[in-house]
């Protein structure tokens, strides 16, 4: 086959893969089903247009693949998203993964008469679930926020725990001197130097994407791209968890604001997508669905028994400390969808000679396609009808597409507002944003807010940021204190009354002066609020330690509210359209500064 033939067929495989996703949305089948039946179609038990039985090859594209899909998993969560559901999402990554293994292995040990390794072998393979299944299912879901999380951690857990029970029960088998204690050192090697290396790195890769400043935002992606395979590579040679180094580096790098973040984003999105189509078709292409006959009926016993009794047993044992509730732990137990990753796992047994692997093989994949079937295209209803979904996305995406925004030097930062954040209360005009950067929208409760300076931001909200790329920096240090403080305006001395004899000054604004957008002391006095900025130059009206307001620009004018008035008033006959849209804005701040503080100034 020439290197075009092959190309050719790439890309028809990916155009049938593309088309199987819209049957699949159209029909709410998962579309990870479709993708392994059109492997299946055109491999050598079907059409015969692709001989292809090398499970090698096979993992070797499931392991690249599932690292992929997991660095996009943990950039598209960040720390700050993960944070507050981190304990329940590692209790049924570790909890729920080995309790479900222990389940599943035991009934299939019983069921096909193997061993109890080997029983628990199969228990692990089809134990973790699959990531690319859970993000897809997520990202078209309105599953409550705090549930969408958990799974969307436990996804990304999970993966490195299943991976270790299937390599340690399979040196039960082939070592037979294989005990407890080195089960025991197995997990603790590959856990502790995954997370070291994946935080390492991770925070390597943070740092220097805020501090460096690449010519273009095409090269952003190929940097971490670059990090991601730094992660896994580095963790596995060390023969630790590159699944969980790759999954803890993109976390990090997600919960950092960076430069063409969204280009990032994007690219990584789109990549993710690709690794599970060329994996889900590869696999697809190692099955033989003839074979499939011989374990039918036990198959779908197994199957059924992990998704109505392993798989919720596990959950409320791993969920009911962090007081999720029966139909939390319902839905939780529910979204416990299989796909790639269990079937990329049947390979390693297969490429290890393990007695019966090709058994092994088969059922988990029965297994895999009928759990998924059945969870995957019931989800959401039973979801809905536990009342745990609401009316915004799960796993919220941008409002527009920024490639515009971008190539004219800007991106879009969104903030989502905790409940315990430093900005809860506050008004727009207090956050402290630069001159190049601007709330643009805020949503809230599903309905998008134009904000006015005395908009309040409330909890739940999720801020829209409109900046230019060189204020990113500056950006993420003020986001951090949005999240912990300190933010806002500092308290206001007490306001004395004055009369006629208040001193009022005008003249221009001097380069000693310093910035004239957030200026620091004005004419001596400390600048104790902030109350509007001007955005077509720099420019900005600020209260003075002794009560005053200062208007700062091109013109420097010091005065009490109705000094201020009556230079407004002035300057209005002759000012030009900008002029006076910034006075105007200047009248109205003053008028409702003295509304709120009282008389006095």
């Amino acid at each position: 086959m020439h290197d075009g033939e092959r190309i050719l067929i790439a890309g028809a495989l990916l155009t049938v893969g593309l088309l199987a996703s819209l049957v699949a949305t159209r029909v709410r089948v998962p579309g990870l089903v479709l993708f392994l039946g059109v492997g299946m179609a055109v491999g050598s038990d079907g059409a015969g247009l692709i001989d292809f039985s090398d499970y090698g090859a096979a993992r070797t594209v499931g392991i690249v693949a599932l690292a992929l899909i997991l660095f996009e998993g943990g950039l598209a969560a960040g720390f700050d998203e993960i944070r507050p559901v981190l304990w329940p999402s590692l209790s049924l990554a570790i909890v729920g993964t080995m309790a479900t293994a222990a389940i599943t292995g035991l009934v299939a040990a019983w069921l096909f008469d193997f061993s109890t390794a080997e029983g628990l072998l199969v228990g692990a393979i089809v134990a973790g679930t699959d990531g690319a299944a859970i993000f897809a299912l997520l990202r078209g879901s309105t599953l409550r926020r705090r549930l969408a999380r958990t799974l969307e951690g436990e996804s990304g857990l999970n993966d490195p725990i299943a991976i270790l029970l299937v390599l340690g029960f399979i040196e039960v088998l082939t070592h037979p001197g294989y005990g407890v204690p080195d089960f025991a050192w197995l997990f603790v090697r590959q856990l502790g130097i995954g997370a070291v290396v994946g935080i390492g790195v991770g925070y390597a890769a943070s740092l220097a994407l805020r501090e460096t400043r690449l010519s273009t935002a095409g090269l952003y992606p190929v940097a971490t791209l670059a990090a991601a395979a730094l992660a896994f590579g580095a963790a596995d040679t060390a023969h630790g968890s590159g699944f969980l180094a790759v999954y803890l580096t993109g976390l990090m790098v997600g919960s950092v604001e960076i430069s063409a973040r969204q280009t990032i984003a994007s690219f990584h999105e789109g990549l993710a997508w690709v690794a599970q189509l060329g994996m889900f078709l590869v696999l697809g292409l190692l099955v033989f669905p003839h074979e499939l006959g011989a374990v039918a009926f036990e198959g779908t016993v197994l199957a059924l028994v992990l998704v109505f009794v392993a798989r919720p047993l596990s959950t409320a044992l791993a969920a009911t400390p962090f007081g999720f509730g029966v139909r939390e732990q319902a839905v939780l137990g529910w979204a416990g969808l299989r796909g790639a990753v269990p079937v990329v796992l049947a390979t390693f047994p297969v490429i290890a000679d393990v007695p019966r692997s090709h058994d092994f093989f088969n059922i988990v994949f029965f297994v895999v396609l009928l759990s998924t079937i059945l969870q995957g295209s019931t989800f959401e209803p039973l979801a809905r009808r536990l009342g745990m979904t609401t009316d915004e996305p799960a796993l919220p995406r941008p409002l527009a597409e920024s490639g515009t925004i971008r190539r004219l030097g800007a991106e879009v930062l969104e903030f989502p507002v905790g409940a315990g954040d430093a900005i809860v209360g506050l008004a727009v005009r207090d956050l402290g944003l630069p001159r190049e950067a601007v709330v643009n929208v805020i949503v809230r409760e599903g309905q998008a807010i134009p904000p006015r300076g005395s908009t309040r931001v409330e909890t739940g909200d999720r801020l829209h940021v409109l900046y230019r790329e060189e204020t990113s920096r500056q950006l993420g240090a003020l986001t951090s204190s949005w999240r912990r403080g300190p933010v806002g305006p500092q308290p206001r001395p007490p306001r004395t009354m004055r009369g006629a004899s208040t001193v009022f000054s005008s003249r221009p604004w001097s380069p000693s002066d310093g910035d004239a957008t957030r200026p620091a002391r004005v004419a001596g006095l400390e600048v104790v609020e902030l109350l509007r900025l001007r955005r077509d130059e720099p420019g900005s009206l600020v209260v003075l330690q002794d009560g005053r307001y200062a208007v700062c620009g091109r013109i420097l004018v010091i005065g009490a509210r109705r000094q201020i008035v009556r230079w407004i008033e002035q300057q209005m006959r002759r000012a030009s359209a900008e002029e006076r849209a910034w006075l105007r804005t200047v009248l109205g701040a003053v008028a409702t500064d003295a509304q709120e503080v009282g008389p006095g100034a």
